[in-house]
């Protein structure tokens, strides 16, 4: 057993979608232009627990296209099967593995990494399946999109969840964050 935490930290449309069918995140970016501009909605608290970031391959190319790096000399994993090598000019700090969840923890853990954001639709799922998400924190953008990228999928089991906090903001922004009381590290 690989002591260890697994923790999401994501907004969603408020009908579940991280991202438009294609991709997208126009939603997203017009919600964040309409916040004030000194509130980041907890994300840097939460990154100073962060060890490391666990993403899928979708998700880092999505990042690889913002103009600046967002996560600095934070050690980022992108898992995937299909990709070979990472594409030139990424950050020294960014690792590809292709392996289960249970083995990226354990790798991770042999690295120092033991607190870990899980990021990206299929990354999160797969994790949550596994039985190693310990906390998601949801922020919910006041906006229907009718159809996108859902943050969960099905699920083999219901999944409980104990809220064990849950703030609004002016703009419309709801976020809960959820403990999984019933995770098993299977790491």
């Amino acid at each position: 057993m690989v002591n260890s935490t697994c923790k999401v930290f994501i907004a969603t449309s408020a009908d579940g979608f991280i991202a438009r069918t294609g991709g997208a995140l126009d939603w997203l970016d017009r919600a964040n232009a309409s916040a004030p501009t000194s509130e980041d909605f907890g994300y840097s608290a939460f990154m100073q627990g962060v060890d490391a970031i666990v993403m899928g391959r979708a998700t880092f190319a999505k990042v690889c296209g913002f103009d600046d790096w967002p996560y600095g000399q934070t050690p980022v994993y992108v898992l995937s099967q299909s990709m070979k090598q990472l594409p030139t000019g990424v950050p020294n700090a960014v690792r590809l593995l292709d392996a289960n969840p249970a083995d990226v923890v354990r790798h991770a853990s042999a690295a120092g990494h033991a607190r870990l954001y899980v990021d990206g639709g299929q990354t999160i799922q797969r994790f949550l399946l596994a039985g190693l998400i310990d906390e998601i924190t949801v922020t919910v953008i006041p906006v229907l999109l009718g159809t996108g990228i859902p943050l969960f999928g099905p699920l083999a089991a219901d999944v409980a969840l104990r809220l064990a906090a849950s703030r609004s903001w002016p703009c419309g922004f709801v976020q809960n964050r959820y403990d999984l009381p019933g995770r098993q590290q299977k790491a």
